[in-house]
């Protein structure tokens, strides 16, 4: 989940067709997996299936809103067979429901997702975290990652990748989408595809000489979990500013917490991701690099 694929082939309105899981059963579901990026990475990103996986539970729980959803990324998912979700419910009530998903590709099964839906209620106290005052997006930098119907502006960064980007570690990026979905399931899901993207650049940012242009080539990485909770209501126009803060990276691994606001300083998603970052082994050199996790 590196920004160095070029995904000029892709489309907003393609990925949301992407993100609709089709049901094949009682509380199972089935999507396809895409198209290879330009790279020849036959890896599925992470939060593709996330973003599906979401689709899947809001159609199995049609009169709750989803919440929250943590996904352990254990195997890696690969371009062509499709993939399934099995839903195991654990509770349903008329306020909340949870459900833990298997999805599995080939009888294998490769992410967990446990997943928190209610049915919204009338506030009782409310605040959120105010959006960071950072330059708008007409004064930000292209960042690159090209997607028909995507734009994204980067702050304070010209080259997300270089190893010789270095500054704190935190990133603002500002992301424009036409269309933006109607349907609350497809807005949930098209806001958690983008919480995977950055958050090894946002670590590595703080330490010079190494950046996601030597993913896969001379450091192994690869987002782990990721988790994203959804503040209702979840609906913008114009641009999403998410904001990336990387609090800890050692031992092999990093943590990234972030938000997303719109462009008015609603605050609309909170995420986090766990992501590996270790030395490429040299067994790893035997295997071709479009196949790495």
């Amino acid at each position: 989940m590196t920004t160095e694929s070029e995904q000029t082939h892709w489309s907003v309105a393609g990925l949301l067709d992407l993100f609709d899981a089709r049901p094949d059963g009682e509380n199972h579901f089935v999507a396809d997996t895409g198209i290879a990026a330009e790279d020849e990475r036959q890896v599925v990103e992470g939060t593709q299936v996330l973003a599906q996986v979401i689709v899947a539970v809001a159609k199995r729980f049609p009169e709750k809103s989803v919440r929250s959803a943590h996904a352990v990324f254990a195997r890696a998912v690969l371009v062509g067979p499709p993939v399934e979700f099995d839903i195991d419910v654990v509770a349903e009530g008329r306020s909340t429901a949870t459900a833990l998903v298997s999805v599995t590709q080939n009888g294998r099964r490769a992410i967990t997702v446990t997943t928190l839906l209610d049915v919204p209620s009338h506030d009782v106290i409310r605040h959120h975290l105010p959006r960071p005052e950072v330059t708008a997006p007409a004064d930000a930098n292209d960042g690159g990652m090209p997607m028909a119907g995507r734009e994204l502006r980067l702050v304070d960064v010209v080259d997300v990748n270089s190893p010789d980007e270095v500054g704190p570690p935190e990133l603002y990026a500002w992301l424009h989408y036409d269309p933006i979905p109607a349907r609350d399931d497809l807005a949930k899901a098209l806001i958690a595809y983008f919480t995977g993207h950055l958050g090894i650049s946002t670590t590595m940012r703080a330490h010079e000489g190494i950046g996601t242009a030597q993913s896969h080539l001379t450091v192994s990485t690869a987002p782990m979990t990721v988790s994203v909770s959804f503040h209702e209501p979840v609906t913008w126009t114009g641009w999403l500013l998410y904001t990336h803060e990387s609090t800890q990276v050692g031992a092999g691994m990093s943590y990234v917490r972030g938000a997303v606001h719109t462009e008015e300083g609603e605050l609309i998603a909170s995420f986090a991701q766990d992501a590996l970052i270790r030395p490429l082994r040299t067994t790893d050199n035997a295997i071709k690099t479009e196949a790495r996790l």
